[in-house]
C-alpha cells in the first residue's frame, strides 16, 4: 500500500509538468509563436519544428498520462527523454557541474545564459523512477490490467 501511494505521489509530478511546462509550449506552438522552435534549432536539432512539437507533447500529454497512470511507462519514458535534453543539452548540467567543481572555467554570463538545470533533472529522476517502477495500483493502467 505504501509503495502504491508513493508511486501516486511521484506520478502527480506529471500533472505539474504537463500544466506548468508542457501546456505553455503546446499553446505557443499552436498559435504560431516561434521562440521555442528557435531555441530547439539553436541546440542543433534538425527540423526544429518537429522536435519542438515532440518535446511539447511529451511534456503535456506525457505528463497527463503519467499523472493519471495511463500508458504510464511509455509516457514517463518519453517525458524523461525530453527532460534529459532540457537538463543536459539546453541547460548544460554536466558543464555546469564541472564549472562548480572548478574543473572547467565558465563566465558568469555564460552560466546565466544556460539557465538552471535543477528542475529538468528533478523531473528526469521522477520520470525515470516511474518508468522503472510502473504506475502502481492507483492508476488507470492497473484498472485495465496493464503493468
Amino acid at each position: 500500500m505504501a509503495r502504491d501511494l508513493g508511486l501516486l505521489v511521484l506520478r502527480l509530478a506529471g500533472l505539474y509538468l504537463a500544466l506548468a511546462h508542457g501546456w505553455g509550449k503546446v499553446a505557443g506552438l499552436a498559435s504560431g509563436q516561434t521562440g521555442f522552435v528557435e531555441g530547439i534549432a539553436r541546440m542543433g536539432f534538425p527540423v526544429a519544428i518537429a522536435f519542438a512539437w515532440a518535446a511539447a507533447l511529451a511534456e503535456f500529454v506525457g505528463g497527463l498520462c503519467v499523472a493519471f497512470g495511463l500508458f504510464t511507462r511509455w509516457a514517463a519514458a518519453l517525458a524523461g527523454v525530453s527532460m534529459f535534453v532540457a537538463g543536459f543539452v539546453r541547460h548544460r548540467a554536466l558543464s555546469q557541474l564541472l564549472s562548480w567543481l572548478g574543473i572547467v572555467s565558465v563566465t558568469d554570463d555564460t552560466l546565466k545564459s544556460w539557465g538552471r538545470p535543477e528542475l529538468a533533472l528533478t523531473y528526469l529522476i521522477i520520470m525515470l523512477s516511474v518508468t522503472l517502477l510502473g504506475p502502481g495500483r492507483f492508476s488507470i493502467d492497473a484498472g485495465q490490467g496493464r503493468k
